[in-house]
Formats: structure tokens, sequence, C-alpha cells
């Protein structure tokens, strides 16, 4: 029989690598977009970025949740140590940034495309709407790279 340890490693840093990296790169993709002030590019920015956040982000936050519960049960580790504790609830305040990230982006889409289909530019709201998804990026970032130190050192 195969010890369960090593895939559901792998499975959890690939999901974890999956995670980070789309997360990282649709906010750069959103940002340099919203910096261009070129609205159908905007537009066309946010539809792929709010797939790929469902695809990519979504799916594999699941993924790492599931296999880093059930590699502290293999690995034989207490669900009440320091490390993990701190790792659960930078995990949890990632998901309490990315989950209104995701709402703000299919308005900012939403947006986007009606003002390119008007020929119009985008209203001052979107503005406001963008400057919320930076913000809550950046303690979504940090968490994560957090996460990262909490399982390469599990101090």
């Amino acid at each position: 029989m195969i010890d369960p340890y090593l895939p559901l490693r792998l499975i959890h840093i690939l999901s974890a690598t999956l995670l980070f990296g789309t997360g990282l790169g649709t906010a750069h993709f959103m940002w340099r977009a919203n910096r261009s002030g070129d609205v159908a590019a905007i537009a066309r920015t946010a539809r792929h970025v709010v797939t790929a956040d469902w695809l990519f982000v979504a799916i594999p936050g699941v993924v790492q949740f599931a296999s880093g519960a059930a590699l502290v049960e293999v690995a034989g580790y207490r669900w009440n140590e320091g490390w993990i504790l701190l790792a659960l609830g930078l995990f949890f305040l990632a998901f309490a940034c990315w989950l209104p990230v995701v709402g703000l982006q299919m308005r900012m889409r939403n947006m986007a495309e009606a003002a390119r289909d008007r020929g119009e530019a985008l209203p001052a709201a979107y503005a406001r709407l963008a400057r919320a998804w930076f913000l809550l990026g950046w303690p979504a970032f940090a968490a994560m790279i957090g996460i990262y130190v909490l399982m390469v050192f599990r101090p």
C-alpha cells in the first residue's frame, strides 16, 4: 500500500501554487488594465479575471483546505498546534478578502462591459470599486505569504 502522505503533500503543494500564482497573476493583469484607462481592455480583462478566479483560485482553495486537513491527520499533527491554528487563521483571512474581491470584480466587469457597449467612460463608482478591490488584495497576499512561511518552517 502507498503511504498517502506524499501524494497528499504533492496535491497540497500544487493547489497552493495554483491558488497563489493565479491570484497574483489575475491581480496583476486587472491592475494593469485598470491603469490603462482603456475601457475595452478593462472589460475584456475583467471577464477573464473573474473566470480565472472561479476556476483557478476557488477550486484550488477548496483542494488546499481539504488536502491540508488530510495532511494534519495523516502526518499525526495536533489541530491545536500554534502554527496550524495560525495557518488556518491566515487561510480564512485570505478567503474573507477574496470573497468580496470576486464580487467586486464581477461588478467591475459588468460596469466596464456596459460602458464599453455604450461607448462611454467608466462611471465614478468603478474607481471606488477598484480601490476597494486593490486594498483587499494586500491582506490576502500577506496572509498567503504567511501561510507559505508556516508550511515550510512549521515553527
